[in-house]
């Protein structure tokens, strides 16, 4: 039941203690704020490496490497070049493929000129397939299709950098631009994240476009493939390899033959990861808690000292102890609620504050994105702090509860 007088009498001892009241709180203020701050931060940190990841998550990269072993009379030190027929057979004999596709690029970078405009770009050859798996986003007009890789039209899609240094103001789709010397029409732009925006200062041609006019038949840089749902990637790694290995020769426990990227098991590494520094940053800032608890404890065991006549005179009148332990156990509640309350508003307005600056400025921060608070963590900070506060409080309202009344009216 709400007690008025109880409340002004607490209310009354803060305000006859206040820079003691103030520098109590600050300890609690201080451990809640910290731990928000530091958690949103951290979110912001891995929101920012897994946008930059941008491949899909089940996802296998591969490329030719240089073989390391001797195998049935092979001599190590042969470069394995990946080729069509790779890819046919991968498609064919590994059930667990969903998508499958290949990546040429221009060695170096190639100049792109639309008239007296130009600039230097790297250039692919690949195909619709190749966007979805490795993230980039369609801005307009659309992707390779099936028939540009079959009639192998002179087709482009560029990056939205080189859109906008090309065509400025001006609807690039269905426009030429060319490419060492060759005309390719504009059917499509494309955004992307990666490598901080960078990856938009790319163009993509249809593969089989690419093999013919730059002279790359029958190679294949990277490969890129799916798996099918509930079929880790590293089972299809394995099936690639030793399918591989048949193809160019090579000892299937060759980790040098191949260069396969799993994004599966990147991503598992970096979530670790993250899970790791959210486990330090929560330990740190309950630590830092504790510490303001455990100086809402010792203030209140002063404050018992110092009111152990006046808890005398009221055992002495006839006052509960559970009217003392509630007394003490509201003001200790009091401290922490508040200060810890002002402690969660001031971080999560500093979070909200910084995410609405970096949107609204449109500014990119090298792997930071989004921070946020979860709402789990509010919730649980709050329910802490009601918990914090009553066990901040308990010692020193039991000590003042078992105060003989004979004894008290005797202390100085």
């Amino acid at each position: 039941m709400f007690d008025l007088d109880k409340w002004q009498e607490i209310l009354g001892t803060m305000r006859r203690n206040k820079l003691r009241t103030f520098l109590t709180a600050f300890g609690v203020f201080w451990g809640i704020f910290m731990l928000v701050l530091l958690l949103g931060a951290g979110k912001g940190l891995e929101n920012g490496v897994l946008k930059n990841f941008g491949s899909a998550p089940n996802s296998l990269f591969i490329s030719g490497g240089k073989v390391s072993l001797p195998w049935q009379g092979l001599q190590p030190g042969r470069q394995v070049k990946l080729t069509n027929d790779d890819m046919k057979a991968i498609r064919r004999q590994i059930g667990d493929v969903e998508l499958i596709a290949p990546r040429n690029r221009l060695t170096g970078e190639y100049t792109i000129e639309r008239g007296a405009k130009n600039g230097s770009y790297q250039v692919f050859g690949a195909d619709g397939d190749f966007f979805r798996l490795n993230g980039e986003k369609l801005a307009a007009g659309r992707l390779i299709s099936p028939l540009d890789l079959l009639e192998r039209r002179k087709v482009i899609i560029l990056g939205e950098r080189v859109r906008k240094v090309l065509f400025g103001d001006e609807d690039a789709i269905g426009q030429y631009v060319k490419v060492r010397g060759v005309s390719f029409r504009v059917v499509g732009i494309f955004t992307t994240t990666q490598n901080n925006g960078r990856n938009e200062e790319r163009a993509y041609t249809p593969f089989s476009t690419f093999q013919a006019t730059f002279n790359q038949y029958n190679q294949v840089q990277l490969l890129v493939l799916s798996t099918r749902d509930g079929v880790p990637v590293q089972v299809l790694s394995d099936k690639v390899r030793l399918l591989l290995a048949g193809q160019h020769h090579f000892n299937p426990d060759d980790a040098q033959a191949l260069q396969l990227e799993n994004t599966e098991e990147q991503r598992k590494r970096f979530l670790g990861l993250f899970t790791g520094i959210r486990l330090f940053v929560s330990v740190i800032g309950v630590l830092t808690l504790v510490a303001g608890v455990v100086g809402v404890s010792n203030i209140m065991l002063i404050i018992v000292q110092e009111r152990t006549r006046e808890i005398g005179v009221r055992k002495a009148l006839g006052a509960t102890p559970w009217s003392i332990v509630s007394l003490i156990l509201q003001e200790a509640i009091v401290i922490t609620g508040v200060s810890g309350g002002l402690g969660l508003l001031a971080s999560v307005g500093l979070i909200a504050a910084a995410r609405y600056g970096i949107e609204k400025t449109g500014a990119e921060l090298p792997y930071f994105d989004r921070p946020e608070v979860n709402p789990s963590v509010a919730v649980t900070a709050v329910v802490l702090l009601v918990i914090a506060g009553a066990v901040a409080g308990l010692i020193p309202a039991l000590k003042a509860a078992n105060i003989k009344p004979i004894e008290a009216l005797r202390a100085d």
